[in-house]
């Protein structure tokens, strides 16, 4: 078992991390420079605790018993970059709203989908979404309809189980086999899944080895 805290050799995860911006709508995007990736999951999903164990601090994207808190795009960089000129971050996480919270103002959800989708279609330095998925349910319908939204918008994104600590081991394999065969009709989602776990720190330093191939800083 490795702990969710613990520093990763992976150079883009070594130094500490920082919430620089939250984009209500496309207006308030910061200028595109370093390379991004995206999380995007279900409100419940548990995706503010994996980025936080992703980069090993308990407090860097906010966690809350409410679902569909995250109402903006939320910037994280690696600290240390001014931002001006050549002296950038070597990339972005970008933690997107949580989808099928039913409980949210249809307007609020309309406003959500319009942003999300401006932002996939639009951004050129977005380099894969990470569609996070509750291990105990796989993926249900408003999952497989988020995964069309990323065919249509032709971004790149690769499907990584949470919550697999709450699973017993053996279904793990199978549950990933499973999702396997769901996303085969999926032309844009990349032919590998990951499971993890934020508590047990289960597949993070896959999840990260898989983020920094993906931005081109696997050395």
């Amino acid at each position: 078992m490795r702990d969710p805290n613990q520093r990763s050799d992976h150079p883009l995860f070594v130094r500490p991390w920082i919430f620089i911006r939250g984009v209500p709508s496309m207006d308030f995007l910061p200028p595109e420079g370093p390379l991004e990736v995206a999380f995007a999951g279900r409100s419940n999903v548990g995706k503010s605790s994996l980025i936080n164990a992703l980069v090993g601090q308990n407090g860097l994207a906010r966690t809350s018993n409410t679902p569909g808190r995250t109402q903006e795009l939320n910037y994280f960089v690696p600290d240390g970059y001014s931002g001006q000129g050549d002296d950038l971050p070597p990339m972005a996480l970008v933690d997107m709203p949580g989808y099928g919270y039913a409980q949210a103002p249809k307007e609020q959800v309309d406003a959500w989908t319009k942003l999300v989708f401006d932002y996939l279609r639009g951004r050129s330095t977005l380099k894969r979404v990470y569609v996070l998925i509750d291990s105990r349910h796989g993926i249900k319908k408003n999952d497989d309809e988020v995964l069309t939204l990323l065919d249509k918008a032709a971004v790149s994104y690769q499907i990584v189980l949470t919550k697999t600590d709450k699973i017993k081991v053996a279904g793990v394999p199978r549950l990933i086999a499973e999702t396997l065969e769901k996303i085969k009709k999926h032309p844009a989602a990349f032919p590998e899944v990951l499971s993890t776990s934020s508590e047990k720190g289960d597949g993070l330093e896959d999840l990260r080895a898989a983020i920094s191939m993906a931005v081109g800083q696997s050395s």
